[in-house]
């Protein structure tokens, strides 16, 4: 087995550390004699894995004790729907900005259960840059405003949080989260799919202010309500163990790392290295984003002659650089640089690309 260094977007590469552990782990986890997927949620030992997991994610985040953190299912796109269920009044309006593609998706779903408020949409730039601040007022009596911290598509990333005058900030972290450190207090709720840099798919992370746990919401089911979810420590029902498992995994290795921060360095030499190597390339390589919303995970590049776009990814794969192909909305390539992708890597990325324009320039 020769494994290539994997650039997918999500579900995406895992640490090699991690992998191997669980690899070690699999028939028999701990003391319990049986695989973690064998053993109940509610024994005493998995009970003590969920409460690390989540006492090391407060540690990578700085989480404050006034937020709580759900380990949820469903992917992020049901939290498009179930956050205005929990957060917003019938008929309550809620604020979004559309900056790409998962974005647009968000309000789309919320207008089913919320009157959704588009104050801003970078449509205009193809989603190549973010809304000009002051180009869009929030409404002081909204239930929420939310954003996609980082478009993963469009490779649109908001370098920090928007100042929304005390509305709750909501914001969808799927492809972004633990990337680099945030001010966890600016967000009413952060979420995110795993699958990027937390784990596997099927496993939702939450972090949540508690005052909004609170919130009367929209009728609805016990099942479909945070604060129902967040009484029974993410164990209303039988929770995606061995994403938990693995999540959990992830956060020691990242601590055992140095932390957010150090991961922050690590992916900002990645992302500057690769865009050098766009920008870099006379034109045989393009990167549309405005320099200042660019995403340090998703780096969507076209060549010069779409023409070439099959050479350059069949000869990418023979090289062990693997899934660069674009996402179908935009075409061209994406290289997803999260935090267990390594230097090495991009570095082979950087090189092959060189090569490839020589020899088709």
């Amino acid at each position: 087995m020769s494994r290539g260094f994997n650039f997918s977007a999500g579900p995406a590469v895992l640490p090699e550390p991690v992998l191997r552990r669980a690899q070690a782990e699999l028939l028999e986890w701990g003391g319990e004699r049986a695989s973690v997927m064998e053993v109940s949620h509610r024994g005493k030992a998995f009970i003590a894995l969920a409460e690390k997991a989540e006492a090391d994610l407060r540690a990578l985040m700085g989480i404050p004790e006034d937020y709580a953190v759900l380990f949820l299912q469903g992917g992020a796109t049901t939290h498009f729907a179930l956050l205005p269920m929990n957060l917003a009044g019938p008929g309550q309006r809620a604020d979004y900005l559309v900056t790409g593609a998962w974005s647009k998706k968000a309000a789309s779903e919320g207008k089913a259960h919320c009157a959704v408020n588009v104050i801003a949409d970078t449509a205009d730039s193809q989603y190549t840059a973010l809304p000009a601040p002051g180009s869009y007022t929030i409404d002081p009596g909204a239930a929420f405003v939310h954003l996609a911290a980082n478009e993963t598509i469009h490779g649109v990333e908001f370098p920090e949080a928007i100042d929304t005058g005390g509305v709750p900030l909501v914001a969808d972290f799927s492809s972004s989260i633990l990337s680099r450190p945030i001010d966890v207090t600016k967000y009413g709720v952060i979420y995110a799919g795993a699958q990027k840099n937390i784990g596997p798919s099927g496993l939702v992370v939450m972090v949540i202010r508690k005052d909004l746990l609170e919130r009367p919401g929209q009728p609805r089911a016990k099942i479909l309500s945070y604060k129902e979810h967040a009484a029974q420590g993410s164990m209303l029902n039988t929770p995606p163990t061995f994403a938990w498992y693995l999540a959990g995994l992830v956060f020691e290795w990242m601590r055992e790392e140095g932390g957010v921060a150090e991961f922050a360095a690590r992916n900002r030499r990645k992302a500057e290295a690769l865009y050098a190597a766009i920008d870099g390339s006379g034109g045989f390589y393009r990167n549309p984003v405005t320099k200042e919303a660019r995403s340090l995970m998703n780096v969507p590049f076209m060549l010069h002659d779409p023409a070439l776009d099959a050479a350059f990814l069949k000869e990418s794969e023979a090289a062990g650089l693997l899934a660069l192909k674009g996402h179908r909305d935009l075409g061209g390539m994406r290289a997803s640089l999260y935090n267990a992708l390594p230097y090495e890597a991009v570095a082979a990325l950087v090189d092959f690309m060189g090569d490839f324009a020589r020899r088709h320039g």
